[in-house]
């Protein structure tokens, strides 16, 4: 008993399966947690092959085009670049997070104390990276991981496969990347409160007495104050990181019809 299999019926198999690989790939590639250095390349190219034949059955139909033609090449590298812009656009909520911790570290007087991170391959503030941390581990109990798979099967319907790409959608990234300072310093704008009146008191101690020294008071004073109020504030961090992470999931949409539609 012989098994035919003509060219387009081939062809077909290899788009359903390369179409959706290549963009959840493409997630992955910037997207929090999946693009972490710690996890080996060969590990998450495992990982993104269990997750496209897992969602294969959900995806529409795709376009029957050879995945290995001229169009076919070109339409995979468009999956790349539409996966990558949804990891991005996640990566942005960590990023305004890493830039409160950078804050709040500078500020308390920590900013000399850095390290390497293997996660982003270079030096980064202490604060930053606990800040990182706990948004990382807050962001896999609230299942962050699989509303991202979610949102690339749901992407087939926003921006179909073989979509042209609007130019004009492109430029919400950087929009979106101006906001990262504001929202960061936002974040972290409780603590420099509560740091801007500590250094106030302690430069009116020392105009007052000026014979303390305010390098061997200053520091121990105001990174005390810091740590404490950092410990009142993890308690409020929670909502407000959860509030973070809805928003960027809501953006994505955004971002794809914008993409598809260029408005």
């Amino acid at each position: 008993m012989y098994f035919n299999v003509t060219d387009a019926q081939l062809n077909a198999w290899l788009a359903a399966f390369m179409f959706p690989l290549v963009r959840l790939l493409g997630m992955m590639m910037a997207a929090p947690i999946f693009s972490n250095r710690g996890m080996p390349v060969r590990l998450r190219l495992a990982v993104g092959l269990g997750i496209a034949i897992a969602v294969l059955p959900a995806a529409p139909p795709m376009p029957n085009i050879a995945p290995g033609s001229g169009i076919g090449l070109l339409i995979l590298g468009e999956q790349v670049l539409i996966g990558a812009a949804i990891g991005f656009t996640i990566r942005l909520v960590f990023a305004a997070i890493d830039v409160a911790g950078s804050f709040i570290g500078m500020q308390m007087g920590l900013s000399f104390a850095l390290f390497f991170d293997p996660s982003s391959g270079g030096q980064s503030a202490v604060l930053a990276d606990f800040m990182g941390m706990v948004a990382a581990m807050l962001f896999l109990a609230l299942d962050g991981h699989l509303i991202l798979v979610e949102l690339v099967v749901r992407s087939f319907e926003w921006l179909p496969v073989g979509a042209s790409l609007q130019g004009k959608g492109w430029s919400l990234i950087p929009r979106a990347g101006a906001a990262v300072f504001s929202t960061g310093f936002l974040l972290s704008l409780p603590l420099l409160a509560v740091l801007l009146v500590t250094n106030t008191a302690l430069g009116v101690l020392t105009r007052a007495a000026p014979q303390l020294n305010l390098f061997a008071i200053g520091f121990p004073v105001t990174m005390t104050t810091g740590f404490f109020a950092l410990i009142l504030l993890m308690s409020n961090l929670g909502p407000v990181f959860r509030n973070l992470f809805e928003r960027g999931f809501d953006a994505v949409p955004v971002l794809l019809e914008a993409l598809g539609t260029g408005k």
